[in-house]
């Protein structure tokens, strides 16, 4: 799945578009290295999310395309 929709299907960005925009400025990591919209996410990737000061790193569980809102912080765990 592209990083960009792994992103909104996991609740982490709320749109695709701000996803995208967030990968295109290189605010978004993945193992390390400033990652595109376009990688494909596996599970057991590190995502690092910078918004302003705040910095949220998760580790990638799961992979589903359609997924509840219940159920999506299920995809992830923060480490």
């Amino acid at each position: 799945m592209r990083l960009d929709k792994y992103l909104k299907v996991s609740r982490l960005i709320k749109r695709r578009t701000v996803a995208n925009e967030a990968c295109d400025n290189e605010r978004v990591s993945v193992n390390g290295r400033p990652a595109k919209a376009s990688y494909d996410v596996k599970v057991g990737d590190v995502i690092e999310l910078r918004f302003g000061a705040r910095t949220v790193r998760v580790e990638v569980l799961q992979v589903a395309d359609n997924v509840r809102k219940d159920d999506a912080s299920a995809m992830y765990r923060e480490v």
